[in-house]
């Protein structure tokens, strides 16, 4: 072999060794990608699942804290003795959103109250003025007031809110509101001639001026603990509503 051909083997070689070093280095960073993306990809699992943790709704106790049905309009619940945090839930049984509450948090404002936690008291108002959703929900607030049983005032509560009718026609008829009643146990003779000739029905689009006005309520729902507005970010999400409850319990 002469010295051009050895040369040119020694340079082919080069070249060889080079495009080996190329590959493994391509491979060690195809590994690295790889176990980033991996770890990456833990990283939102893991938010994805403390996020989805935090929104889950809570399984209501089997027993409730003792409700007080009031005749100004508010409903009380809370163990003997507990006088704070007071949480204020603000809601129209016509809301969307307040159905929503209750579905997300509902349980929640049950079991701080069933815990001794807190005190909860509701404030079922009539935020609209547009028709058909004034009156659908003034029937419905007027027909909650003629539920004295505190336990069966809260089954209608959430029997309204499950079957809340839709925003663009007319609903919570008056028929309807007494078979609701039915349903969830209500046995008072006088249950269904109340919600049908709404004996309630001024004094709850009474109560819903004198409420948003006085307790400056711009919509629903509206949740306070101790007077503060709380962010909707935190009363939807049930372990955030949980720990600041808590919080200012202590």
């Amino acid at each position: 072999m002469g010295k051009g051909d050895r040369a040119k083997s020694a340079r082919e070689k080069i070249a060889q060794q080079r495009a080996a070093d190329q590959a493994r280095e391509r491979r060690k960073k195809l590994v690295t990608y790889v176990t980033a993306g991996a770890v990456a990809l833990a990283a939102v699992g893991a938010g994805w699942w403390y996020a989805a943790s935090r929104s889950q709704a809570e399984q209501a106790a089997e027993t409730l804290a003792p409700i007080t049905v009031n005749p100004e309009g508010d409903v009380v619940m809370a163990k003997e003795g507990v006088t704070k945090p007071v949480v204020d839930i603000y809601v129209d049984y016509q809301c969307p959103a307040c159905r929503e509450l209750e579905r997300v948090s509902g349980a929640t404002f049950k079991n701080l109250a069933a815990e001794g936690v807190a005190k909860v008291v509701y404030h079922p108002i009539t935020i609209f003025s547009q028709e058909p959703l004034h009156s659908n929900s003034v029937r419905a607030g007027a027909a909650s007031r003629c539920v004295t049983d505190g336990p069966k005032w809260m089954a209608f509560n959430d029997a309204l809110f499950e079957h809340q009718p839709s925003e663009s026609g007319e609903g919570f008829k008056v028929d309807e509101l007494v078979k609701l009643g039915k349903d969830v146990g209500i046995t008072d003779p006088g249950f269904e001639n109340c919600v049908t000739s709404q004996t309630y029905a001024k004094a709850q689009a009474d109560y819903s001026k004198k409420i948003g006005d006085e307790h400056k309520i711009e919509g629903t729902p509206t949740v306070k603990v101790d007077g503060v507005v709380l962010d909707n970010s935190v009363a939807f999400t049930p372990q955030e509503l949980r720990e600041t409850i808590t919080e200012a319990a202590k």
